[in-house]
């Protein structure tokens, strides 16, 4: 897009915010998105019908695309809900991982095959067998990194080739069996915690997940697995601790410090693959030879090279 251009056409409405000008006046803010990315966006003297309530739907918008600080943002003319006689394609719209989606899925489950341990590798086959689909399909995050179909299992099928290397690296001090089974589960909790847009990207936190969050949810749920499972108690905490500790530290949003090495070792590879999609994401988007704008989740901006 460049400033001026006149665009009419369909968008996923992926953030609304009703606002109010410094005169008095309501307007509504959004981030608009489609597969290629996503783009700020306002319609003045607007007072609905359409609300943050709406975050998630489809809308058609026409529009001049114009600049505010350096960055190109649409300034909306008219706005309304797509209706079943809109004629559009969903991936057209819904950004998805750049993967094979069937591949990367037999992959994470080979992996989990080789689980040697049988307690870990019976809390994961049950833990499979009830969040399977949801993990396969969901977003791993609302907006930060893997925010696109197919994402958590990316991010997770990733995860678990970089801890099994690992785990073979540092053979003497890892339980290859309780990392790759906390690798595995250490986010299926975003499954309850995310609440999901018909096109199924992420829209909101539920209620338990604003409350819990999905480190407290998921230990909750493997816990009860491993009781249903008899599995002995000293691995279900284990087991547990992986998953509360995997963000390393309070500051970073972990429930406690990590406290082993198979903790340890797990919030490290967590942080490597959340960074690089990170840098994956944003560099799609710079110039070889540039530098990007502040990114927030790194505290920096990163550069290009050629």
């Amino acid at each position: 897009m460049s400033i001026g251009d006149q665009l009419e056409g369909f968008f996923l409405l992926q953030d609304a915010y009703a606002k109010t000008t410094m005169g008095g006046k309501p307007f509504l803010s959004m981030v608009l998105s489609d597969c290629t990315g996503t783009i700020d966006a306002q319609i003045w003297d607007y007072t609905g019908p359409i609300t943050p309530k709406d975050d998630g739907a489809v809308v058609k918008i026409r529009g001049t695309v114009s600049e505010f600080k350096g960055t190109l943002q649409i300034t909306v003319d008219r706005l309304r809900l797509a209706d079943s006689n809109d004629q559009y394609n969903i991936s057209d719209l819904v950004p998805t991982a750049p993967i094979d989606v069937e591949a990367t899925w037999q992959k994470l489950q080979e992996i989990v095959d080789t689980i040697e341990d049988q307690d870990y590798m019976v809390i994961c086959k049950e833990m499979l067998s009830r969040f399977g689909e949801k993990v396969k399909n969901i977003p791993a995050a609302k907006s930060i990194h893997h925010s696109f179909l197919n994402g958590l299992l990316m991010h997770t099928t990733y995860m678990l080739q970089t801890a099994d290397f690992l785990a073979g690296m540092y053979e003497s001090v890892i339980d290859r069996s309780l990392l790759i089974a906390g690798t595995l589960l250490h986010d299926f909790a975003k499954c309850e915690e995310f609440t999901t847009s018909p096109l199924g990207l992420v829209t909101d936190y539920s209620k338990k997940g604003q409350l819990l969050g999905h480190l407290v949810m998921g230990a909750h749920e493997v816990a009860n697995v491993a009781s249903e499972m008899h599995v002995p108690e000293e691995k279900s905490v284990l087991l547990q601790h992986l998953i509360l500790s995997h963000h390393g530290e309070p500051e970073f949003g972990a429930a406690v410090q990590p406290m082993c090495a198979e903790s340890e070792l797990l919030s490290f590879v967590d942080m490597i693959d959340s960074r690089m999609e990170i840098y994956r994401e944003t560099l799609e988007e710079v110039p070889a030879g540039e530098f990007s704008k502040r990114i927030f989740a790194l505290d920096r901006r990163i550069y290009h090279h050629n």
